[in-house]
């Protein structure tokens, strides 16, 4: 595709106003007057109206994001957080956890394990039904292995997790008809046999899976036929308070309420759950359009603090975003991530110093008012025990960044304010990023001349922000017109990161490999680490190896806002609650209440 070409001016002038705005006269927020400091800390976990529940009723809820939903309704295929954020109304999750995301015995499942056995006993509830009526059995709960370790799987989540399970890479591979540390005891007991069991099985790793699948719904289409089905495209079979009702593709769904849901029907008759842009956000919760929505960019605080129709909910968010470097390929036939000794950004040197060149301090300031934080490690605070707060991490240093260029073989030959590579040749790195808020573009623009007064030239991939799904579909496939790119994880539960960082995490999109990281990810999830102290100097050995190595630059840790319409109550979002989202919401007024 054509890039576009900024005049001088043009760039000059968005430079100008971001470098301006940066440079505000508030040594509180980095704006312009004497706003005060959000304090992030004093938002509720749960909504505070009290007034009288009416029967039933309809609420809806916004999914803030810039492209449409792929639509793949399935814990065991999709791909993509927004539709993890739509599913989770109609959740088939098994465990509840406590506030250390570890599993608990009051959801569908429980578990004991056996560290000296390397086994585990998962029980289910007798009594659970599917929302189409049929019993859950421990069938439901072997499925998912079965399906994610099929030689025919199309997904993500083969990983070196999985293969833990004795048997499973002998299913994998055709060699057995049945992954054979899956036994059954019952219909609702279930025995896993492990090569190895470490503390993350308590929390999700080591290969246990949180999710059932309905085979009785889904046993006679092929593996590799899921993701198009329409069973899991249209008509998905669930556990959770909602099922499917009606999908308009990529821009909302409609659930009912599940009167099969095991803790009771919900008392709202229906869900909408649709689209928003970020750019209408606030004008969609100002005028009563959605009576909820999570993760709202914290750019628009100003302008939601004004609302008089919502409430603001506030959490720390399992969430960093970060610098990702194009750095191999995935070998699809090996199942393995690749390094390409080549790759452009192949220089430890020249990452490290992209680090220090990015003022991320000052955008956050600018921008954020105190909802974000430079994250100076990739596990983010809410992982209290394993979270390295003394580890200083990258900080705006653009004297340091380049002294590492210098030192690397970058550097300006032709002194037209570029640096050209080690050979002398001219340099460009080619960046991605997301067209996901009203901010991101001159944001983008802010990075992309902290570059520039490094010596490095960085343009854009297409010469524009890509929008969601085409960023992703681009960064998975490592693009050749991606050197290096913005992106986030949501990390879940289980603070364990060889899922996105092993040699065999398709998640890996780096594809940064390293014996010295394979041996630092196993420590994080071996034997000796069921002892918290144990596994907290791993992670910390793991997080030092990654600031050094810097295959990625952490950029952001996130305060996460949920905004509701004060018609809607017992909204909670506090990460110890074990009810899922909106299985004891009621709307109090027939209409939502609209903001002045």
């Amino acid at each position: 595709m054509k890039k576009s070409k900024w005049s001088i001016l043009s760039l000059l002038m968005i430079v100008m106003l971001v470098l301006g705005a940066c440079s505000g006269n508030s040594t509180k927020t980095g704006k312009k007057g004497n706003e005060e400091k959000v304090d992030a800390a004093a938002f509720p976990l749960k909504s505070d109206n009290k007034d009288k529940g009416i029967k039933g009723g309809t609420a809806t809820v916004g999914i803030i994001a810039s492209a449409p939903f792929k639509g793949i309704w399935s814990w065991e295929l999709y791909e993509d957080s927004v539709d993890a954020d739509i599913l989770s109304f109609a959740n088939n999750t098994l465990f509840d956890t406590d506030k250390d995301f570890k599993f608990t015995d009051t959801g569908i499942g429980s578990m004991e394990v056996k560290p000296e056995e390397n086994k585990a006993i998962v029980k289910i509830k007798k009594d659970v039904k599917w929302s189409d009526g049929q019993p859950l059995t421990i069938e439901d709960v072997i499925f998912p292995y079965e399906i994610i370790a099929h030689k025919d799987y199309t997904g993500v989540r083969y990983d070196q997790d999985l293969k833990n399970i004795i048997g499973a890479e002998e299913y994998h591979a055709g060699k057995a008809d049945t992954i054979s540390g899956l036994k059954k005891i019952d219909d609702h007991t279930l025995e896993i046999s492990f090569k190895k069991v470490s503390p993350a099985i308590y929390t999700g790793g080591d290969g246990i899976w949180g999710y059932a699948a309905p085979k009785h719904d889904l046993k006679d289409v092929p593996v590799k036929d899921l993701l198009k089905s329409e069973k899991v495209r249209k008509t998905p079979v669930t556990l959770g308070p909602f099922k499917f009702d009606k999908i308009v593709p990529g821009e909302s769904v409609q659930f009912v309420a599940n009167e099969n849901y095991w803790k009771g029907k919900p008392k709202l008759d229906k869900l909408v759950v649709k689209i928003v842009p970020p750019a209408s956000a606030v004008a969609a919760l100002k005028s009563g359009d959605i009576d909820f929505a999570a993760s709202v960019p914290t750019d628009v605080y100003k302008s939601l603090k004004a609302l008089s129709n919502t409430e603001i909910l506030g959490r720390s968010e399992l969430y960093y975003s970060y610098l990702g470097f194009n750095l191999g390929k995935w070998d699809a036939a090996k199942g393995e991530n690749v390094m390409d000794p080549n790759a452009k950004m192949n220089d430890v040197k020249l990452r490290q110093a992209l680090g220090y060149a990015m003022n991320i301090e000052e955008v956050n300031k600018q921008y954020y008012d105190g909802l974000r934080t430079r994250a100076n490690a990739i596990i983010p605070p809410a992982f209290a025990t394993y979270h390295d707060k003394e580890l200083k991490g990258y900080t705006y240093d653009p004297e340091k960044a380049k002294k590492l260029l210098d030192e690397a073989g970058y550097k300006d030959v032709n002194k037209d304010g570029f640096r050209e590579d080690k050979d002398g040749k001219p340099f460009e790195i080619k960046l991605a990023a997301r067209d996901n808020s009203e901010v991101a573009e001159p944001i983008t623009q802010f990075y992309i001349q902290n570059f520039k007064d490094v010596g490095l030239k960085v343009t854009l991939t297409n010469g524009r922000l890509l929008d969601g799904n085409s960023f992703y579909d681009k960064v998975e496939a490592n693009d050749k017109d991606i050197d290096m790119y913005m992106a986030a994880w949501g990390t879940g539960t289980n603070p364990s990161p060889a899922g996105v960082y092993s040699k065999d995490a398709q998640f890996n999109m780096m594809r940064y490999v390293d014996p010295e990281l394979t041996t630092l990810l196993e420590a994080i999830d071996s034997p000796e680490a069921m002892d918290a102290s144990v596994r907290a100097k791993a992670f910390k050995k793991w997080e030092e190896y990654m600031f050094e190595k810097a295959p990625v630059i952490p950029m952001d840790f996130r305060y996460e806002l949920t905004v509701v319409n004060k018609r809607l109550k017992n909204v909670d979002i506090d990460y110890a609650t074990t009810d899922i989202l909106g299985a004891k919401w009621e709307i109090t007024k027939e209409q939502p209440v609209k903001g002045e």
